[in-house]
């Protein structure tokens, strides 16, 4: 294991890859011997040493620096739209550089680093000092996951009610009713109806009333009003608390008719925490008593990841409590904390010599040409993808630390995609797999691949944000994956694989998507409908902007052919990331 390996990532899937290996002696008997599972091909020869690619690098070596160079040019205190956004900018740490914080999702997060880190360190001493206070290490398993829960339902109680002030009775009082509905109805098809009707109306009336007021039941509760704590719009945090809710009642209602627990299943089958999978642990139910208040409280309010995930099922949270997860080690700990450290840093230069946000959140383009334009969008979305990578990597850093697995939410980075469809696997990947999970498969999964997509995207909109723009997001992502299910369906590799121009011709549909998902992301998370508008017209609106759309297919097609051969690389080693 090393710094960038997968196993430092996400070591689930390095372990089926090894397993893979383990079984059919990959290293002695070549790739083709190789097990393949559904949506697994036969990896091709390597190209990384053919004329082809040759030519591939030298495009990257010339480009790349440009797309850099550009918008470094158009952040300069020299270029004439220069004096229309730099109110936005703040003084920076960098000796001579101001620093891009426009971006106010991020800002928050950035400005509270300190105390972020300070909050981990002070959570995971007193963790420490509470396993060692009352010998959790020599405590039976139940007596022990017992202890280990009253510590974060403790500690729970304490951080909402510093972040949210007496706003903290409004997110127990909804907690409670959630947990009513799933006790009252159980296994009966009710509990799933309600689950979902109580919670879809909650984040609706959230939105509508603001998160509500003490002073609108009574006017006494002024009052409690004037304390909102550290974070006052905790409603806005309820939307992710809002999926852990229904993950705890559809589990409890699953548990009625899916078979034995996971603890009758390894008693039976004699074996360990080694041996199971993350699949087994989401999957199998727990022990019935398991699905109690205190354990509610403690899954549903897990302080390291309330505020962003990643997202973990209840059983799995319950599985990994009784039974720690053996994936979990001081050395990948390390390394993924390197790993975060990076990305940070990362962040900082960006902000700090390329002024995209603010430039875009100005409207301060007139004059760009339609190269320029691009590359305001391009590293827009480029600080989009680190400023929701970044966050949920410090918790997940932080549940690690706190012996809790969850799932790396950023697989590959946004300019390693050139899928629709497969993007959404290595984005936010634990709310993928909750939305598979608990809406994808039970509206009857790859039956009705269309109206499920439309389903999926219309709530991961209104999840989101109530707004206009993040519904055209959601209809215009799911329009954008029509034209790759075709495709695929007409242009199957099992019937075309063979004809020595496929692989082209998929580098061609691979930029037509790439297109298509800038544009949607740039609605949704950047500039809007009217942003986008005003953008295609500066780039389309010219000869000069046609020839450049052809260039930039000629790049987008070299960028493509190397994204296929670092899959077909990965596939040599007996790793199928399926996306």
């Amino acid at each position: 294991m090393h710094l960038f390996s997968i196993e430092a990532l996400e070591p689930e899937i390095a372990n089926k890859a090894k397993a893979k290996k383990d079984a059919i002696g990959l290293s002695t008997i070549g790739v083709d011997a190789q097990p393949r599972g559904k949506g697994e091909t036969t990896p091709s020869p390597s190209r990384w040493k053919t004329p082809e690619f040759y030519l591939y690098y030298a495009a990257h070596a010339v480009v790349v620096p440009m797309m850099f160079k550009c918008a470094y040019d158009l952040s300069k205190d020299t270029h004439p739209n220069y004096p229309q956004y730099e109110n936005l900018l703040e003084p920076g740490w960098i000796p001579g550089l101001k620093v891009d914080n426009s971006d106010v999702q991020y800002s928050d997060f950035r400005d509270r680093i300190p105390i972020l880190f300070s909050v981990l360190v002070g959570y995971t001493a007193l963790r420490r000092l509470y396993d060692r206070t009352y010998n959790l290490s020599t405590l039976s398993q139940s007596i022990r996951a017992q202890r280990r829960v009253l510590f974060d339902v403790g500690f729970a109680l304490l951080f909402i009610t510093a972040l949210h002030g007496f706003s903290a009775v409004k997110i127990l009082l909804l907690l409670g009713i959630n947990y009513g509905i799933a006790k009252a109805f159980k296994g009966n098809m009710s509990n799933p109806v309600l689950t979902w009707a109580f919670n879809i109306i909650v984040l609706f009336l959230n939105e509508r009333y603001g998160g509500y007021r003490f002073q609108d039941v009574h006017e006494s509760g002024a009052l409690l009003d004037a304390y909102p704590g550290l974070l006052s719009r905790w409603q806005v945090h309820f939307n992710i608390t809002a999926l852990r809710l229904i993950s705890f009642n559809m589990d409890y209602y699953w548990s009625f008719s899916k078979g034995p627990s996971l603890a009758a299943r390894l008693k039976k089958d004699k074996a360990n925490a080694d041996t199971l999978t993350e699949r087994e642990r989401i999957e199998a139910p727990c022990e019935r008593g398991d699905y109690g208040w205190l354990n509610y409280l403690g899954y549903t309010l897990y302080v390291p990841l309330y505020l962003a995930g990643p997202i973990i099922t209840f059983n799995n949270y319950m599985s990994q409590i009784h039974l720690p997860s053996p994936t979990i080690s001081p050395r990948r700990t390390l390394l993924y904390a390197i790993r975060l450290l990076i990305s940070i840093l990362t962040m900082e230069f960006l902000l700090h010599n390329l002024y995209v946000v603010a430039i875009a959140k100005s409207h301060a383009w007139s004059g760009l040409t339609p190269f320029q334009l691009s590359m305001v969008s391009y590293w827009n979305l480029k600080i989009v993808w680190l400023k929701l990578l970044i966050p949920w990597r410090f918790f997940r850093l932080w549940a690690m630390w706190d012996g809790i697995e969850t799932s790396e939410n950023v697989l590959r980075c946004m300019s390693n995609v050139y899928s629709a469809k497969t993007f959404w696997r290595a984005w936010h990947r634990s709310f993928n797999r909750w939305i598979v999970r608990y809406i994808y498969v039970p509206l009857g999964g790859s039956r009705l691949p269309i109206v499920n997509t439309l389903a999926v995207f219309t709530f991961v909109a209104l999840w989101h944000d109530i707004s206009l723009r993040l519904l055209a997001w959601g209809w215009l992502a799911t329009l954008f994956i029509l034209p790759e299910l075709i495709a695929s369906a007409i242009l199957s590799p099992k019937k075309w694989g063979s004809w020595p121009w496929y692989r082209h011709l998929c580098a061609l549909g691979g930029v037509f998507n790439m297109f298509m998902m800038v544009c949607a992301n740039l609605v949704g998370f950047v500039i809007g409908l009217d942003g986008l508008k005003e953008m295609l017209v500066g780039i389309l609106g010219s000869y000069y902007g046609l020839a450049f759309v052809v260039i930039t297919v000629a790049c987008l097609f070299c960028a493509v052919q190397i994204m296929f051969e670092t899959r077909e690389d990965e596939q040599r080693r007996g790793i199928f990331l399926r996306c």
